[in-house]
């Protein structure tokens, strides 16, 4: 986990722009990173822009991106975020003068993201060798012929390998960005930047790229009240018959509109719910451990245990320390 910087200083992040941008892209970091704040407004992150040459790069949108810097900019930089390139464009390979500010900045210890397409120019310097990694799933292919050294997994939103993260396409470049807030500074902060973007707060990076949420037709019944309902009491019993009972369907129905509209079935979001509301408590509350798996639904300090190593790798006494000391 990274340290949070002083107030005095933010976290810098380079965004390297390169020739066929995906313009969504280029864009998420700055949004999401500017928009992480601590309750009295200090912003945590700096985000500026760069392109190999200093100059500006026309986006795969049409427009051009105008840097503020050229690679340099990689040397100073906490973080390096790559964002996606278009299938077309020659950059996916990386020049030698990119792929090489790229191996410097990791070599100094810098994190090193990437978004989309940009998994191709870090796998290309040599970054992702024998590592787990993601990409838009349109491209598996291609990535998996070019690169086979690495470990390439196209059925997730984001991976998070410690000092290099990638994501999928589109959206998924937001869950990264959050994540990594939420990795540097806790929930509390994640979720107010996740508010001021008007995005979901948390979908994990094991979650399915090939998630299908139709649009209920008009009248349908949806499972939205009942995931609100059972939100303000997972500190109580929820079973699927309890559930279904809510939404007033029958158990096949229920269970079937519930995974369409989010992804899952009701018993692993209920468990994720339950997860994200025992990291909050841990993170925000001096609460004993045992009155934290009783909020959170887990019943006992064991449960809580088992599950939140499961989720995030520590324990849950580890877990605050963690963020207690970089608070």
């Amino acid at each position: 986990m990274c340290k949070n910087p002083a107030m005095t200083h933010r976290h810098r992040i380079a965004v390297l722009a390169l020739p066929g941008a995906v313009a969504l892209d280029l864009g998420v970091p700055a949004t999401v990173f500017w928009a992480a704040r601590n309750a009295a407004g200090h912003r945590f992150y700096e985000t500026r822009l760069c392109t190999p040459d200093g100059g500006p790069v026309r986006t795969a949108a049409g427009f051009s991106a105008v840097p503020e810097h050229g690679l340099d900019l990689l040397d100073t930089a906490d973080t390096v975020i790559v964002p996606g390139v278009s299938g077309r464009s020659a950059a996916l390979t990386g020049t030698p003068e990119v792929c090489a500010a790229l191996r410097a900045a990791h070599a100094r210890g810098a994190r090193v993201m990437s978004i989309c397409t940009g998994a191709f120019v870090l796998a290309a310097a040599g970054l992702l060798d024998d590592r787990p990694a993601t990409t838009h799933w349109a491209h598996v292919e291609r990535f998996r012929t070019r690169y086979p050294r690495v470990k390439l997994d196209p059925d997730v939103l984001f991976v998070d390998d410690g000092d290099i993260l990638t994501s999928a396409g589109v959206a998924a470049g937001i869950d990264l960005c959050l994540h990594v807030i939420r990795r540097d500074h806790g929930s509390e902060v994640a979720n107010r930047a996740a508010r001021r973007c008007v995005v979901p707060p948390w979908r994990d990076g094991g979650q399915s790229q090939f998630i299908e949420r139709p649009v209920p037709a008009a009248g349908d019944a949806t499972t939205g009240p009942t995931r609100a309902w059972a939100l303000d009491r997972l500190d109580q019993p929820l079973d699927l018959d309890t559930l279904a009972g809510h939404a007033r369907m029958s158990l096949r129905t229920f269970t079937r509109r519930f995974r369409e509209e989010t992804g899952l079935s009701p018993g692993r979001w209920l468990l994720r719910q339950r997860v994200e509301l025992a990291r909050r408590l841990l993170e925000g509350t001096d609460l004993p451990i045992e009155r934290v798996a009783a909020q959170a639904g887990f019943g006992t300090a064991a449960s809580l245990r088992q599950h939140l190593h499961a989720a995030v790798g520590v324990a849950p006494a580890a877990y605050r320390r963690t963020f207690r000391t970089a608070a």
